[in-house]
């Protein structure tokens, strides 16, 4: 996971296929690409509130994932970076993207059900 200042929004699909071309030009493989958009920060990080959130499920060697790192640490753009290695590759959407998906479910069956007729 990486949280990105709001200001660099734009940037984040360049970032994310930056950051792909360096696992699959090391043989890595994304497993699971997620972007969880901009959200409110628990707390402020350097003076700001909201961030853009991404998810990256990638399988790679140690060098790709210290190059990976390095990346996140210098990058203006990247306010913090997560990386948990797992024993094996997690495919299934996150808890955050089920979150969204029933929430968007829920929204669009509120706006399809006619006024007059109670819930």
């Amino acid at each position: 996971v990486f949280i990105v200042h709001p200001d660099q929004s734009e940037q984040v699909p360049a970032m994310v296929e930056r950051y792909k071309g360096v696992i699959a030009g090391r043989n890595g493989t994304v497993h699971r690409l997620e972007d969880w958009g901009r959200r409110q920060l628990t707390y402020p990080i350097q003076k700001v509130h909201k961030a853009h959130y991404v998810l990256m499920n990638i399988e790679c060697e140690n060098e790709t994932l210290a190059e990976l790192e390095h990346s996140f640490k210098f990058s203006d753009a990247v306010l913090r970076h997560l990386i948990v290695k797992m024993p094996k590759a997690v495919t299934s959407p996150s808890p955050m993207m089920k979150e969204e998906k029933s929430k968007s479910l829920m929204e669009r069956g509120a706006e399809g059900r006619p006024a007059d007729i109670p819930a």
